[in-house]
């Protein structure tokens, strides 16, 4: 428990540089999210079939072998369909840190946890659990303490709610099918479903949003390097494992933190919240006390 727990803190630490590197990337956040999902399935690929071909990592061979010739067609489906559910939770998130800042954008993507409560119990097919609103309400509460909802960043706001909606699905069907597939497989089609879908989707997305230039420049290239490797392929393989351990609902509470790394970050570097006022101490408070609460709770359930 406590290993699994570990893990999953260090990936909402490593999630927190995401909501800044969007910021620095100069690209549409669709053109973003394509060169993102484009570079780690390359690189999962290749890393498995080197890993193959030098008997380094027999499991991860065995698995990539498996999704090209013994998986059925529903099977590659399935990994595809969690694949651009990720894809366009990343799409709304950059897209709200564009249309306001990085902290609104992260802030939003607190409602990941109110969002489980009310998908869960549906798909999953259980009851509502009163104790998981209560967490999820205290959770809002800091959320609102956080920033008040300016008016000039409505859209911002919006993008960010869809987002947390569509990472609250993704996290739940992600456990579901997961359960099923070795994790570094899952992440390269994942990869590949989000790509092929993405790229269906851009000329339909550039009809209403023009997306611009289509190719990184300058330090485009460090940004996305850093983000492939560290905050996609890294982060995505440490969720996975963590989700066939953690219940959906723990996860996605906990990563109400990844607002609080964010923001500090964005802090330094574009110099948003340059003062820390009594609210915003309160609502990080509360944040932090509904994971913590949660975190408990499972612990003391599991023993």
């Amino acid at each position: 428990m406590k290993k699994d727990y570990f893990l999953l803190h260090l990936s909402v630490f490593i999630a927190g540089f995401t909501g800044v590197l969007g910021r620095l990337i100069t690209l549409d956040s669709a053109i973003l999210v394509w060169w993102r999902m484009a570079a780690a399935a390359l690189i999962m690929w290749v890393y498995l079939r080197v890993s193959k071909r030098c008997g380094a990592d027999a499991r991860g061979a065995d698995a990539f072998d498996a999704s090209l010739q013994r998986y059925k067609f529903k099977d590659i489906l399935q990994m595809d369909g969690v694949g651009m559910l990720l894809c366009l939770h990343w799409v709304f998130f950059y897209a709200s840190i564009k249309a306001s800042n990085v902290s609104i954008g992260v802030v939003c993507f607190s409602l990941v946890g109110f969002f489980t409560a009310l998908f869960e119990p549906i798909i999953n097919k259980h009851r509502f659990s009163g104790r998981e609103f209560l967490f999820s309400l205290l959770t809002i509460l800091g959320i609102y303490l956080i920033f008040h909802f300016d008016s000039r960043y409505r859209i911002g706001i919006a993008l960010g709610v869809v987002s947390s909606a569509l990472y609250a699905l993704f996290a739940i069907v992600n456990q579901r099918v997961g359960k099923h597939y070795e994790a570094k497989n899952m992440l390269l089609w994942e990869m590949v479903g989000g790509l092929v879908g993405l790229t269906c989707l851009i000329p339909l997305y550039n009809r209403f949003i023009p997306v611009g230039r289509l190719y990184p420049v300058g330090m485009d290239y460090a940004y996305l390097a850093f983000m492939v490797v560290i905050c996609t392929i890294g982060l995505c393989l440490l969720q996975i494992i963590v989700l066939q351990k953690i219940p959906a609902f723990t996860v996605n509470l906990t990563y109400n933190l990844e607002p609080v790394y964010s923001i500090i970050l964005s802090m330094f570097i574009f110099s948003e919240y340059k003062e820390l006022n009594f609210s915003f101490c309160i609502g990080i408070a509360l944040i932090i006390i509904s994971v913590v609460l949660q975190t408990l709770s499972e612990t003391k359930k599991k023993s």
